[in-house]
């Protein structure tokens, strides 16, 4: 692709100054394929760890137990109350030095490194919503239907994964849809800690070679394409799901 590709934008370059210099240099080209890869990877993995969080955390608080539910609902104020930016850099530089590391041979590396403090840092940032949002779903669940299960002898844990969870995930599916969305633009943050995603590497292109309009246009389009394809996968999923009277 890079050979068809790449005449055209020398070209452009050439003769308008237009520099969209990662489709006609190799070096940037590789770069830039390799950013989109981890972009990608980051927010497939942010967004399956926020909702396993908020899976969990929905289900801790209608726990029995009262120091559970004080725990969660902590959680849930700390994370939803304070910057996700602050989050991210409290993780990394706080967090990350108590961390054990590994010998590498002369040098020492921590255990988790900027990638995994940054699914660990946004994912419990959109977790806490997440919560939030699967316990509105299995509020709107009938009661007379949780009672139905515990009746045919399901224990609280089976009757949440089996029965209210599946009910609740229709019900919350527009509202996740909007969250995950917010999640997804809100990975940009990681490249305040390093991780070579596609912010961090566009800021390192147009530092490179002074073409920040031109980077500026690919980011731009480049969220939007993943944001139209979350959405329409979303929302496809949503109508595939929907039983009437659960959403």
């Amino acid at each position: 692709m890079f050979e068809t590709i790449s005449p055209y934008f020398a070209n452009l370059y050439d003769t308008t100054g237009l520099n969209f210099i990662i489709f006609y240099e190799e070096y940037e080209y590789d770069r830039f394929i390799e950013a989109i890869w981890v972009s990608i990877k980051l927010i497939i993995a942010c967004l399956i760890f926020s909702v396993i969080v908020g899976i969990v955390g929905a289900w801790a608080q209608g726990a029995k137990s009262a120091i559970l539910r004080y725990c969660v609902a902590g959680y849930i104020q700390v994370f939803r109350n304070t910057p996700p930016f602050v989050q991210l850099l409290f993780f990394y530089f706080v967090v990350g030095t108590i961390t054990p590391q590994v010998d590498k041979g002369g040098y020492f590396e921590p255990v988790i490194g900027s990638f995994g403090w940054a699914v660990i840092s946004l994912g419990f940032f959109a977790g806490a919503f997440n919560t939030e949002i699967f316990r509105s779903g299995i509020e709107a669940v009938p009661t007379a239907t949780v009672e139905a299960a515990e009746a045919l002898g399901y224990s609280r844990f089976k009757a949440y994964i089996y029965v209210v969870l599946p009910l609740a995930f229709r019900v919350c599916l527009p509202s996740l849809n909007n969250n995950l969305v917010n999640l997804l633009k809100t990975t940009t943050l990681a490249y305040a800690i390093a991780v070579p995603e596609m912010m961090y590497t566009a800021n390192q292109i147009w530092s490179d070679n002074v073409n920040v309009p031109e980077m500026m246009l690919v980011l731009f389009v480049y969220y939007i394409a993943l944001v139209a394809v979350l959405v329409w996968g979303m929302h496809r999923w949503e109508r595939k799901m929907r039983i009437p009277g659960y959403g």
